[in-house]
């Protein structure tokens, strides 16, 4: 009789000591890593608080939250980025339109945004007759403050500048694009303006941005091209993860099997010497960190906070004030009114509108169901299954962050109160709903702390043009910051460009030549 089989352990990289770390799932980080690869680095990508690409309830694979990503087109700089991996044509092949583009949802109105401006100007016309007037030349205008920002964006503005000859030379470069600071036109006090600046938190993460580049860039982007990526933006990390192997890069993450979750940064006096992962005793060493994670996240895993005080105090500087809490119901795609768009920004209703602690806009997207493999199929390396007569809607609020705080009970309210204004918007489709889940309450391992897959914040530094918050460097001269909190008033756009600038600071750091350059 043979001994039965052991089970197989990841080997995990064979390397140990790298040019760079990248530390942390979001996306600045993970095309920080790919660039960084691509430019002849050695680069270990240690996803720590990844979620994947949604999460398991019963046979469904289900998104996190509503997720929107624009066209490559409307942000020129992170295209170039994406060029030199080769990666551009993939995702712009991978990206799904909604139709129409954006659906707008009042108690008394029902509009669709096209991203033509001719039909978006026609629907508003037909809807809001002469009173469409102000709200479409706001949308012009954002459009053509998108167009300036473009320019600037490419020349590779330091943003947030560090230090005062960086902020001399960032305003002078401010001065030369004067429709960056040209007041927003957003601001009417009707319905429909007031419906549309809710779809802001969405496409952002500061919480009340002021500065007239956070009030229309994002949002631009988002009625031009509001597309969806499989997986969300779980799925474009994925695809980047999987450049930086291709690359030559070590890579652990969730899907690799190997342990992820990082225990604690190692520090040598004043730099960052390396981490070390949960159930390994191996210390993985870095000339340089790139930290794309939160800062709360981050500073958990300074064991030594008396002798990095200057660190903790840099990521301290800011604070999450909402997060975005979601409730998906799988439901017979026969049964959705037929005028319903794919993605839907909806004023609440009924009691809820009037409620002091009302939830704000809702935005649902909807996704052909995701189906899980069967038992047949167990172990086999099978995509999930798309099936077009079963939608998923997921419809998300923004919520404060203390909400996490008040217990299981307060979030199952939360869930029943979307429920409430699904149920008005889809009547007689809950009875005959497949399932219905909340990430918070049904996802299961990612439970807590770590599940933040949209939060808004708000930081106590400057803001520059607006967008900015945590500078990319910290006071550890070899640890740079590259994820959302570093430009959390372009959204999606700022979380990518933190990524491109800190792979060149590294570079800078290592003061290595970039082979691609001669």
């Amino acid at each position: 009789m043979q001994p039965p089989a052991r089970p197989k352990i990841p080997a995990g990289p064979s390397r140990h000591v790298y040019d760079v770390i990248v530390l942390g799932s979001q996306l600045g980080g993970a095309l920080a890593g790919a660039l960084l690869a691509k430019r002849g680095h050695r680069v270990l990508f240690v996803e720590h608080d990844g979620m994947g690409p949604g999460y398991e309830h019963g046979r469904y694979l289900l998104p996190y939250a509503p997720s929107l990503i624009p066209s490559l087109k409307t942000m020129p700089a992170v295209e170039e980025a994406f060029t030199e991996l080769g990666l551009s044509t993939a995702v712009q092949r991978a990206l799904k339109p909604h139709h129409p583009d954006l659906q707008l949802v009042l108690p008394r109105h029902r509009v669709d945004l096209h991203a033509d401006e001719a039909r978006r100007r026609a629907e508003l016309a037909r809807e809001f007759g002469d009173g469409a007037a102000a709200l479409q030349e706001a949308l012009t205008q954002a459009s053509r403050q998108h167009e300036e920002g473009d320019a600037f964006f490419k020349a590779g503005p330091e943003l947030p500048p560090d230090g005062m000859f960086e902020t001399w030379a960032f305003r002078k470069q401010v001065r030369q694009h004067p429709a960056l600071e040209a007041p927003s036109r957003l601001g009417g006090d009707d319905a429909a303006s007031a419906l549309l600046r809710g779809l802001l938190p969405f496409v952002t993460h500061l919480d009340a941005p002021q500065g007239p580049l956070a009030l229309t860039r994002p949002l631009s982007q988002a009625l031009r091209s509001p597309y969806r990526f499989p997986g969300g933006r779980e799925g474009l990390r994925e695809l980047l993860a999987k450049r930086i192997t291709e690359l030559g890069g070590d890579v652990l993450t969730r899907e690799g099997g190997e342990a992820f979750i990082v225990e604690e940064l190692s520090f040598e006096g004043g730099k960052f010497a390396g981490l070390k992962v949960l159930r390994s005793d191996t210390l993985y060493r870095g000339n340089c960190l790139v930290a794309a994670t939160d800062a709360g996240a981050l500073r958990r895993l300074i064991a030594d906070k008396k002798r990095q005080s200057s660190l903790a105090t840099h990521l301290d500087l800011s604070t999450t004030k909402r997060f975005l809490f979601t409730v998906n119901w799988v439901v017979p795609a026969e049964l959705l009114p037929k005028g319903l768009g794919e993605l839907t920004l909806v004023q609440p209703s009924g009691s809820e509108a009037q409620a002091a602690d009302a939830l704000g806009p809702l935005l649902l997207q909807q996704h052909p169901a995701r189906l899980l493999p069967g038992k047949e199929q167990a172990g086999k390396d099978v995509a999930p299954r798309e099936d077009e007569s079963q939608r998923v809607i997921c419809a998300g609020a923004f919520v404060p962050a203390s909400a996490r705080d008040l217990g299981e009970d307060h979030l199952k309210e939360l869930a029943e109160r979307i429920d409430a204004q699904l149920s008005h918007l889809l009547p007689f489709v809950k009875e005959k709903r497949f399932l219905r889940s909340a990430p918070y309450l049904d996802a299961g391992g990612v439970r807590g702390s770590r599940l933040l897959p949209h939060p808004l914040y708000a930081f106590e530094a400057e803001a520059f043009l607006g967008v900015s918050g945590l500078g990319q460097r910290t006071p550890v001269k070899n640890l740079l910051l590259a994820g959302r909190e570093v430009l959390p008033g372009l959204g999606l756009e700022g979380e990518l460009l933190a990524g491109m600038r800190a792979a060149r600071l590294v570079q800078e750091t290592l003061k290595k030549k970039d082979p691609l350059k001669g």
